[in-house]
């Protein structure tokens, strides 16, 4: 019997053919990636510290290769078809954003690996967002973009084939995992032909910008693919004279020595030629995005953040920027390791442990999204015009029943993994 390919090395291989396709597709990304892996260079020279840190905690090997992606579609069932392709690399639904409060007409979840291990391998994410169609306020629109999505097909016939055959089978071998890569890839590429005519488009684009890209075209094209940078200051301050044109503002926490959560900037949507139905016009939607990845922060941290984000101004001062403090507090999750320091006594509380150096404990990298800042960075790269107001509640119900499923909720998955660093330790 053929031996089957672990997800981890499906999804690499995923990942990288995805990074590949972009490139070609969008060449200032391939621009981006070299900026951000200089500058991530040159912080780790400057700070051995970290360095050392990153690599204790395993995240050193898979900075270079750090990705996330977007997508967006347009039906429950092309979403359920997305969630079974994704699991066939390990990738499971995580967290609930709802994108509608802040403009924008979708709800979302991330698609990623759970098991620290498996995110130490290849962390690879893709968040995927939900067309809410309901808050197309013309029902005629409505109807009629619900006929257009109706008769699309998203994945090719190979793909979902190789799909059900790891459903069926429990995993896939080798040459079927390598060709599940090269079907899937067409899921995510780049179409210049619109489906629609212009006459539809320009009704779409009316309705928000975001509801044209997701409905006018073959499938859910991957809309940008983001590096991990140490430094998105200097990122943002590097983009111009590489010939990058960064958008305003980087979405998320101010700077910190201890950083927080999610930061985020890009280059700005590129404007590019479409033929509808052999009329040539002009849409914006793929960019190339930068992240920053700090602490996660537990319930009770993020609750501070949250109350701190609605304040504005210089209100995130009040947010612990010491390591033991947002430890000691409860604000932040960390992993705790013994060092190779010797003569810890028995029967120690940990944070004498942590203290005397006995024990190091590690920020856990938050590995999720922020709903503020992806809308953020759709706005920005959809255009002031593109802005608007939705009334209604947040629909995380109606997303897991679309879902097919729950979504996984992300403070026990790093509450989880701070525990259990703490029973490794056997106090």
């Amino acid at each position: 019997m053929a031996e089957f390919v672990e997800p981890d090395r499906i999804r690499a291989a995923f990942a990288l053919a995805m990074s590949d396709m972009y490139r070609a597709e969008v060449p200032q990304y391939g621009a981006l990636v070299a900026l951000v892996e200089q500058i991530n260079a040159d912080v780790l020279a400057r700070d051995p510290e970290l360095a050392v840190g990153l690599e204790r905690a395993g995240g050193l090997d898979r900075l270079s290769g750090e990705r996330h992606g977007a997508i967006r579609v347009g039906t429950a069932e092309e979403l359920r078809l997305c969630a079974r392709a994704f699991a066939v690399m390990g990738m499971e639904p995580v967290g609930y954003y709802d994108l509608a409060p802040a403009g924008v007409p979708v709800h979302s979840t991330a698609f990623r690996p759970v098991d620290p291990a498996a995110l130490a391998r290849n962390p690879f994410r893709l968040f995927t967002s939900l067309l809410r169609l309901e808050l197309i306020a013309d029902d005629a629109l409505r109807a009629e973009a619900a006929a257009i999505l109706a008769r699309r097909q998203i994945v090719t016939s190979h793909a979902l084939a190789l799909i059900e055959q790891a459903e069926r089978d429990g995993g896939l071998d080798e040459a079927h995992a390598n060709r599940f890569v090269v079907e899937l890839l067409e899921t995510f590429r780049w179409h210049a032909r619109a489906t629609v005519d212009a006459q539809t488009y320009a009704k779409l684009l009316a309705s928000h910008r975001l509801v044209a890209d997701v409905v006018s075209f073959r499938g859910p094209h991957i809309n940008h693919l983001t590096p991990r940078t140490l430094d998105i200051d200097a990122a943002q301050a590097a983009m111009p004279a590489a010939g990058i044109a960064p958008k305003e503002n980087i979405e998320g926490p101010p700077r910190r020595r201890c950083p927080v959560l999610l930061r985020q900037t890009s280059f700005k949507a590129l404007d590019e030629a479409i033929d509808f139905d052999g009329v040539v016009g002009r849409h914006l939607a793929r960019f190339g995005e930068i992240e920053q990845r700090g602490v996660a922060l537990t319930p009770k941290g993020r609750a501070l953040y949250d109350a701190l984000l609605a304040r504005g101004g210089d209100a995130f001062a009040d947010l612990p920027d010491d390591w033991d403090v947002l430890r000691r507090e409860g604000l932040a999750y960390f992993a705790y390791t013994p060092t190779e320091k010797a003569g810890a006594p028995e029967g120690t509380s940990l944070d004498s442990l942590v203290s005397a150096g006995h024990v190091a404990a590690d920020p856990i990298i938050y590995e999720d999204f922020l709903p503020v800042s992806a809308a953020g960075i759709f706005q920005s790269n959809l255009g002031d015009a593109a802005r608007a107001h939705y009334q209604g509640q947040s629909s995380k119900a109606a997303f897991e029943a679309a879902l097919g499923r729950p979504v996984i909720d992300e403070f026990a998955l790093y509450a989880a993994q701070q525990a259990a660093s703490i029973a490794a330790l056997a106090l």
